[in-house]
């Protein structure tokens, strides 16, 4: 007899994944019945956020959902925060989790792991949290699932199931996998409408968000044909390389980038949502725009959020921009003046960067030219926010941004390294947000996982500390305990080294990325950086 847990593997097999993260537990022990069954890579992290984070960092890098087997209750709530990481930025993941026995759920009897309403709790991080309350519903809920995953705006799905229903059984359950409904394709009203305001447009502009990623060669055949320069999220860099000449990069939260904004007769955003976080990062207020609109998104609701359009595409981001290329058949724009924009921002950006912050991401560039870098909440990564650009999308992402957690780093990295294991990945990670999740480390070493973990050392909360510092605040809380990295990183296995100069960096970078085990080096930031970013 297959039970609906041995079921369940073997439908996920069916829909391409790989990869599941978790720690087993005693009402989950029998969805791993079917594991070694099938083809999927089973990764043991030490904490659920762990697994959530490796499942964003896979989901990041790979473009696929990642999968989390997560216990009922406790485990339930150490990985919302991941969740909430995900939903905040789209990023496809299925939690399946365990929860008591159908005759038991409300009842409040004190049962191991029990929770009022599970359910409910996971409803607030996820695009939809289900109750499986019977395993002939199993293949119409993963369907469901994996249809928000290719065809929706992605973000974290939730299915739990009781204990009696895990061990039910299934032998009758179809496996196959559902038929999944293409993305949506844009109306041709729509399009003719765009294409029409682009064909006019003197100065036009580009805006691109991760929504954009795979629409990469569709948006620089446009810009090329319109002459119109292209800015990025966070999320964003590398869909069009930095090295192109219609290339911006920076940020939307960038002073001469919102300038541009603002004096644009027309621009097209894709798939990015003008979010505090990627377009008000300075708190200078909302993001103005001087002439026409044209929004391009997946999710309808989000066409009406923070800026209005005049033209609103409900669309996957590469099949409206095919589209509007279609018509855009004799457009007379100046491509030689969009160039020139492009490198007056591009330039004027470059002018107010930070020469140390620079010199450090040169130095991870040089080692490692293909590097994927994973980052967290850290000095670093609030000067790449704005000023670190990449030739490939899906290779730079941090938490900083979206929901904003600590301790992403160090298990985004594993994940993006199981994702892409033949290109270098680094985690960047602050030594405060670091200990939220360092126990991650004895994860990489057991899976063999050979991620670089830069650990910037500043000895305390360094962002909050000056923000303490601006608002005449006392320092209460950020001046906190440093641990022994280099002791911590030896004794989970990991090689470790010390570096206080560029050049030590880059030798000991190229050296890590050759080993078959993880590295941790700690940079102590006072060898790299006067301070803040």
């Amino acid at each position: 007899m297959a039970t609906c847990g041995e079921v369940l593997v073997k439908i996920l097999e069916n829909y391409g994944v790989d990869t599941v993260f978790g720690i087993p537990g005693v009402h989950t022990v029998e969805l791993y019945r079917g594991l070694p069954d099938t083809h999927i890579k089973h990764i043991t992290p030490r904490h659920e956020q762990g697994a959530g984070f490796m499942a964003d960092g896979y989901a990041r890098v790979s473009g696929k959902p990642g999968v989390c087997l997560i216990i009922t209750g406790p485990g339930m709530t150490n990985i919302a925060t991941a969740m909430g990481q995900a939903l905040a930025d789209s990023i496809p993941m299925l939690v399946i989790s365990s929860v008591n026995r159908t005759y038991e759920l409300g009842m409040g009897e004190g049962r191991l792991h029990e929770m009022p309403n599970q359910r409910n709790v996971m409803s607030g991080v996820s695009v939809f949290s289900h109750t499986l309350l019977r395993a002939d519903e199993l293949p119409k809920v993963l369907a469901r699932a994996f249809t928000v995953f290719n065809s929706e705006r992605p973000g974290p799905v939730h299915i739990e199931i009781p204990i009696d229903v895990i061990t039910s059984p299934a032998d009758h359950i179809d496996q196959s996998m559902f038929e999944l409904p293409e993305p949506p394709a844009p109306s041709p009203r729509s399009v003719s409408r765009a294409a029409e305001l682009l064909t006019k447009a003197k100065r036009p502009l580009i805006a691109l968000g991760g929504g954009a990623a795979n629409a990469g060669p569709e948006i620089i055949a446009l810009a090329e044909k319109l002459g119109a320069p292209v800015v990025n999220t966070v999320n964003a860099k590398g869909i069009v390389p930095y090295s192109h000449p219609l290339a911006v990069g920076g940020s939307g939260s960038w002073e001469a980038i919102r300038k541009e904004f603002t004096e644009a007769d027309v621009v097209l955003a894709v798939g990015t949502e003008f979010g505090e976080t990627d377009y008000d990062f300075f708190f200078l207020g909302d993001i103005t725009i001087g002439g026409e609109l044209i929004r391009i998104d997946i999710d309808a609701s989000q066409l009406t959020r923070n800026v209005k359009a005049q033209v609103a595409i409900l669309s996957d981001a590469k099949f409206a921009v095919e589209a509007i290329n279609s018509q855009l058949l004799d457009v007379a724009a100046d491509k030689e003046a969009g160039v020139a924009r492009a490198t007056a921002l591009k330039e004027e950006v470059f002018s107010v960067r930070n020469e140390q912050y620079a010199a450090f991401f040169d130095t991870v560039r040089d080692a490692l030219p293909e590097v994927v870098i994973a980052g967290d909440s850290t000095q670093p990564t609030y000067y790449a926010w704005v000023s670190y650009e990449t030739e490939h999308a899906r290779r730079y992402f941090h938490s900083a941004s979206g929901f904003g957690t600590l301790g992403y780093g160090i298990p985004a990295a594993i994940g993006a390294k199981l994702a892409k294991p033949e290109l270098p990945v680094v985690a960047l990670i602050g030594d405060g947000a670091s200990q939220f999740t360092i126990g991650e480390l004895a994860s990489a070493v057991e899976a063999e996982v050979p991620v670089i973990f830069l650990i910037w050392n500043n000895s305390g909360y360094g962002e909050i500390k000056r923000f303490m510092e601006n608002g005449n605040i006392e320092q209460i809380g950020v001046n906190i305990y440093t641990p022994d990295f280099i002791g911590i990183g030896k004794a989970f296995g990991c090689e470790t080294r010390q570096v206080n100069s560029h050049a030590e960096l880059h030798e000991e970078l190229i050296a890590a990325s050759q080993r078959n085990k993880p590295t941790l080096i700690e940079l102590p930031q006072a060898q790299f950086a006067d301070g803040y970013a």
